[in-house]
């Protein structure tokens, strides 16, 4: 049974997301237009499989919840920030840096929420992936330390990621 299952749905999250957003599209809901989404939201991943990496492991859904709530409130305050730097501090006295941040994770599906809470957290942005995958590059908009942005990144977010992806 579970051999078919996952035979069927290769990527069950993303069967729901593409039903879920067939049906947000179609400006209405209707009980075809909710089995034509899922009947989207099988096929297109079961055609798509063999392009897809292996599926993680094990993925930990509380503290997923947990780090998705500190990566809201880091949002929010970083774009305080962001805002009052804009409107203090004068171009002239900007302090950007490039920080190369080591990684533990080795996981694709980590390196890559971590690069995205990077990048959606105003004020900075990762810009790079070294070749093998142990190293990101990360540009901050104004930092006095960027040895303590790069452990902030390591401390708050890898650190949860691990956690996660255990």
């Amino acid at each position: 049974m579970t051999r078919v299952f996952r035979w069927l749905f290769p990527h069950p999250v993303l069967t729901l997301l593409l039903a879920v957003v067939w049906i947000l599209l179609q400006n209405g809901f209707s009980a075809g237009m909710a089995v034509f989404g899922l009947i989207l939201g099988i096929i297109i991943p079961r055609i798509t499989a063999v392009w897809w990496p292996e599926r993680p492991g094990t993925i930990h859904l509380g503290r997923m919840t947990s780090y998705a709530i500190i990566v809201l409130w880091d949002i929010i305050v970083a774009n305080v920030q962001v805002a009052w730097i804009v409107l203090t501090v004068p171009n002239s006295k900007l302090k950007p840096a490039w920080i190369v941040v080591p990684l533990d994770l080795r996981q694709p599906e980590a390196i890559t929420i971590l690069a995205g809470t990077i990048t959606l957290t105003p004020g900075t942005v990762s810009a790079d992936l070294s070749d093998e995958g142990h190293s990101l590059l990360v540009h901050a908009l104004h930092t006095d330390d960027p040895d303590g942005v790069r452990d902030d990144i390591k401390h708050r977010y890898e650190r949860r990621l691990k956690e996660i992806f255990a």
